[in-house]
């Protein structure tokens, strides 16, 4: 029973070591706008948020699930972030000038590839017509 309590208080001696209240100069960063608005209950609704740093969110929403908006914010390196989505039953569509586009096809498409492609295409067509022309010997008459 000894070895219990003393490992009990060992244990909180070590968790009040390892808790770290916030820092008390760490300004907190206001909430300048706040405004929501849900009319109904067929799933509609409207906010818009803004905090004293710059964040911004804006968005919607109807019946079927489908939402559109925008939010933006300054990154770390002072870069300004400015994104617009929907996203619906097809999925999440991001919008803006930071994201990554995947690059061009970087040549065209070499002739001796299209040669073999056509070739390929005229060999499906040969086995198709002799297929066509032979009568099928798997089935029997009924």
């Amino acid at each position: 029973m000894k070895t219990v309590v003393m490992l009990a208080l060992v244990a909180v001696v070590t968790a009040d070591k390892l808790y770290e209240p916030p820092s008390k100069d760490k300004s907190h960063i206001a909430i300048i706008k706040d405004e929501r608005v849900q009319p109904d209950a067929k799933g509609y609704y409207v906010f818009d948020v803004e905090t004293e740093d710059g964040i911004q969110r804006h968005e919607s929403g109807g019946e079927g699930g489908r939402q559109q908006g925008s939010y933006s914010y300054t990154a770390p390196d002072g870069t300004p972030v400015f994104v617009k989505f929907v996203a619906d039953d097809q999925g999440y569509h991001p919008e803006s000038d930071l994201l990554p586009v995947a690059p061009e096809f970087p040549y065209p498409i070499p002739e001796f590839v299209l040669d073999q492609i056509a070739f390929a295409a005229k060999e499906d067509a040969a086995k198709a017509s002799v297929k066509a022309r032979k009568p099928s010997q798997s089935y029997g008459a009924p």
